[in-house]
């Protein structure tokens, strides 16, 4: 299994978020990346590789070009009014409000985010980008006939909506590789998303659409960010009405909990008669993790891998969350061992 992997993520360092009431420096930050890349070294798994270049047009497809065009300028504009501390939005959209972007950069940070779990540096563009490309360069890889391959993705992606950042993500890069096996021929793509959190920007782009099936195990939003999506009810519209299952478990989740999710999302993707599955890699549901609540433990990784290998389909690993940074790597490493195995 090949990894996609770019040092360009060393760009988007230093950025800070919102948390507890307070500025602080972001929990996901390069060291998760390169504690992955070490472990995956370590194993043996196989060739790590540079992603290509592919453009913006990919990434248009699944983002609105109005926001794509602000991500590559925001930087400009925010330092062009004197500013050097990292942008961070703290203005939103409230119901009833006007959705016109402004033309004041402070407004256009509020107008594409949902939340303060975003902020832009210097390199944040360029490693955003590099993220993009990681994901379709593991689509690639996959096209060209390889069982599996992993696109080590930083910034993660699930969280970003058609034209807003937020938790994190700028790009959504499992949907995006999606759209490229969908544009690629695939008649029948599936997600599956195993990240603590929910992807609720994967969901919101793909909601209504028949052709990629969404599965998304995550903590209950009654309880858990992103609270305002991944709801059990949520099953689609349109025609893509039934194309969209939310596994949405309580905090305190333990393992056998989970994988029995993580069994009926199998199955709902073989009925479903995916061709390919992108799996959107979170490894925050460890029990040590800074911000999150399950209780899955180390060893329990490589159960996860086996059962996705079991699904027996050509598989895009796509990296997300994860924020115990002493054993990311670890828990990341043993998810692609037991898929290896299996």
């Amino acid at each position: 299994m090949k990894t996609v992997y770019s040092p360009r993520h060393f760009g988007h360092s230093g950025h800070v978020e919102l948390y507890d009431g307070a500025v602080v420096p972001a929990f996901e930050k390069p060291e998760r990346a390169e504690m992955i890349r070490a472990a995956i070294e370590a194993r043996g798994f196989g060739e790590i590789v540079a992603p290509a270049a592919h453009g913006l047009d990919p990434l248009r497809k699944v983002h609105g070009a109005d926001y794509v065009g602000f991500l590559g300028r925001a930087w400009e504009l925010w330092t062009a009014e004197g500013r050097t501390n990292p942008a961070l939005p703290s203005f939103w959209k409230a119901p009833g409000m006007r959705a016109i972007e402004p033309e004041a950069i402070d407004g256009k940070l509020g107008h594409f985010s949902f939340d303060a779990g975003c902020c832009l540096v210097a390199g944040s563009w360029d490693a955003i980008q590099a993220s993009a490309d990681a994901a379709l360069t593991g689509a690639d890889l996959i096209a060209g006939g390889a069982r599996a391959a992993f696109a080590l993705c930083r910034p993660p992606g699930h969280h970003a909506h058609a034209a807003n950042m937020g938790g994190y993500c700028y790009i959504n890069n499992a949907a995006v590789a999606a759209q490229a096996f969908r544009d690629r021929g695939a008649g029948r793509v599936a997600v599956l998303d195993v990240d603590y959190h929910h992807g609720n920007g994967t969901q919101s782009i793909l909601y209504e659409r028949p052709d990629v099936l969404v599965c998304s195990i995550h903590a209950d939003p009654r309880l858990e960010y992103p609270y305002f999506l991944g709801h059990a009810d949520e099953t689609g519209a349109g025609a893509g009405e039934g194309f969209n299952v939310n596994f949405p478990l309580p905090w305190g989740t333990d393992f056998e909990s989970w994988h029995a999710a993580l069994e009926a999302a199998a199955r709902r993707i073989g009925d479903y008669g995916a061709e390919i599955v992108v799996v959107s890699l979170g490894v925050d549901t460890y029990k040590g993790d800074p911000i999150s609540r399950f209780r899955l433990d180390s060893p329990d990784y490589l159960s996860v891998g086996a059962r996705i290998a079991r699904m027996g389909l050509p598989t895009l690993f796509v990296m997300e969350g994860g924020y115990a940074v002493e054993a990311v790597g670890l828990n990341v490493a043993n998810t692609l061992e037991g898929f290896l195995q299996g």
